[in-house]
């Protein structure tokens, strides 16, 4: 017979008999305690007593079983009095639990006998196998018991608010933001001063901090996005955190305390801009308040659990003189790059994932002059310009229902309605690159966009790639012709293996000969391997051809430099 005491996430207690000595826990009916939650499996985990003590097996469910704090996998066992069995938010605790007098009686060699406190090991060996056992794993170190008792204080403190704020019906959906964090901060500070339990060790304000932090904000990110460093931020779970600093990938000693926190969240982050994440839609884009760009996905498409993908905009704009300093370009980049804005050359920033596409679009499309009317369309709005005649478009994804899509080429088909002087399309997927083309040679000098690709010349089978996913049956060379007529200039971004992200190719389209267009680079970055420090070394340089929209400029009667495009020319 097993007595088990089952505690919800809201902090009802309730106890369990079961007449037999197994247990099943999961999400079925068929489980005799069933719990609730996506994360829960159908058959999650079983307690079962045996002639040395009572085990608990953990069932491989994806988003684990822990008992004291800390993740198990498989058995383990045999379990102690007030051992706390965490899963999805529910606490579970065998009340009827006691040492038998065979383990407490096992000779000093037993593992299971010397054992300070329980341990992530399957079950000791009987007796008479214990010679040939394997020596019992070391034991945790200090920081590691530090960072377990830190972890289970946090839940237990977690679980009193949300107990004490059912208790006095807090109305959170009438608070505003401040209301909510101060009233919540008051409760807490109220909690942690009578909690008893608390070791005299433990830092009360960092408690009250981190459980303010996971039930107001973002929990244990707050500290992340507020740090100008980090530049992204990677949630493959709960307790696995990695980011990007300066560059490179580390992983964060910082974890939320379960998959229930890494998925509230999410929600605290998609909700107000009315987008919804649950088993029958999975994934979601967003944005944090900011235009951080925001990737959320979890089960059953994510296997691991929730997971969370937060690409950070810097709180200061990024202006021309930052990316000069930086190393990604000159100023006689800069200033050319300028003057081809400002005399409506159209332009696609081309680039990989991460390389500084939208950071580029962002700094040229701040050059288009304030008398003209700009109307932006994005997945999720980051460009972040301030000329007064400006329209914002957002796409719309698709509702429970399957209703409701708007797709980033409705909307760009859309703005040719709103008598705008400047396009500027956050990036390229689809078939909206024909609409785009289309608008470039239709009137709409000086719009910009972005596309995945590697160089400019894959950029270009890119295009023709995405104006086929139109669903036009067009002929190769009428995609191409579109393409050679719309596009003046490719931008290509790069970011290297030591982190520094570079324009790598400024290259102007010249038209066409028979089929292939012709492209001709005006600037380029030559490597020359990599400083002590790591870093990639490298100059950028012209090659010497003269722009022909600059040759045209000159016809118009511009005064333009054509120095700097000196062939070899350092710059």
């Amino acid at each position: 017979m097993l007595n088990i005491a089952v505690t919800t996430p809201k902090g009802n207690t309730s106890q369990i008999e079961c007449t037999i000595d197994s247990c099943s826990i999961g999400k079925s009916d068929e489980n005799l305690i069933a719990l609730q939650g996506w994360t829960v499996a159908k058959k999650h985990a079983t307690i079962q007593r045996k002639p040395d003590g009572v085990y608990l097996d953990d069932l491989g469910s994806s988003s684990g079983t822990e008992v004291n704090g800390q993740k198990i996998s498989g058995r383990h066992g045999p379990l102690r009095p007030g051992d706390k069995i965490a899963i999805a938010g529910y606490t579970l605790e065998v009340l009827d639990l006691e040492l038998p007098a065979a383990a407490a009686a096992a000779p000093a060699t037993t593992p299971a006998a010397v054992a300070p406190a329980p341990t992530l090991q399957p079950a000791a060996a009987p007796a008479s196998s214990a010679a040939a056992a394997p020596p019992p794993p070391p034991a945790p170190s200090l920081d590691d018991e530090a960072r377990a008792t830190m972890t289970r204080h946090l839940k237990r403190v977690h679980q009193l608010l949300i107990k004490q704020m059912d208790l006095r019906r807090m109305d959170v959906s009438r608070q505003s933001e401040d209301e909510l964090r101060t009233n919540t901060r008051a409760l807490l500070e109220e909690i942690v001063l009578k909690d008893k339990e608390l070791p005299p060790e433990i830092d009360r304000e960092r408690i009250i901090k981190q459980v303010l932090d996971e039930v107001v904000g973002l929990g244990p990110l707050e500290d992340l996005l507020a740090d100008e460093l980090v530049t992204e931020i990677m949630v493959n779970r709960y307790d696995e955190i990695f980011i990007e600093r300066a560059g490179k990938l580390t992983k964060s000693d910082i974890t939320f305390t379960s998959d229930l926190a890494v998925v509230g969240a999410i929600e605290r982050i998609v909700a107000p801009l009315g987008r919804r994440i649950d088993e029958s839609s999975p994934m979601v884009d967003a944005r944090l308040k900011d235009g951080s760009r925001v990737n959320a996905v979890i089960p059953p498409l994510a296997l691991k659990g929730a997971n969370l993908t937060i690409r950070k905009f810097s709180k200061k704009k990024l202006q021309g003189e930052d990316m000069v300093r930086f190393g990604s370009m000159t100023h006689q980049m800069l200033d050319f790059m300028k003057t081809v804005v400002e005399q409506k050359a159209n332009m696609i920033i081309s680039g990989g994932t991460g390389s500084g596409k939208t950071t580029l679009l962002n700094l040229l499309s701040s050059f288009i002059p304030p008398d003209e009317r700009i109307i932006t369309v994005e997945d999720a709005a980051e460009l972040q310009l301030t000329q007064p005649n400006l329209i914002g478009l957002e796409s719309r994804p698709a509702n429970a229902e399957g209703k409701g899509l708007v797709a980033i080429r409705d909307l760009v088909k859309n703005t040719l309605r709103m008598r705008p002087d400047r396009i500027v399309v956050g990036e390229c997927r689809g078939g909206e690159a024909l609409d785009m083309l289309t608008a470039m040679n239709t009137g709409h000098d000086g719009s910009l966009t972005t596309a995945h690709a590697n160089t400019p010349r894959d950029c270009l089978a890119r295009i023709e790639v995405m104006v086929m996913m139109s669903g036009l049956d067009l002929p190769i060379r009428a995609i191409r012709e579109q393409i050679a007529s719309a596009i003046r200039f490719f931008i290509q971004q790069s970011r290297f293996s030591c982190g520094s992200r570079k324009i790598t190719h400024i290259t102007e389209v010249t038209g066409m000969e028979g089929d292939i267009i012709q492209l001709q680079d005006i600037f380029l970055f030559k490597q020359e391997g990599f400083g002590a420090d790591g870093k990639v070394k490298g100059k950028h340089v012209a090659t010497g051809a003269i722009p022909d929209f600059y040759q045209d400029l000159k016809n118009r009667g511009l005064d333009v430099d054509l120095s700097v495009f000196q062939a070899g020319r350092v710059l």
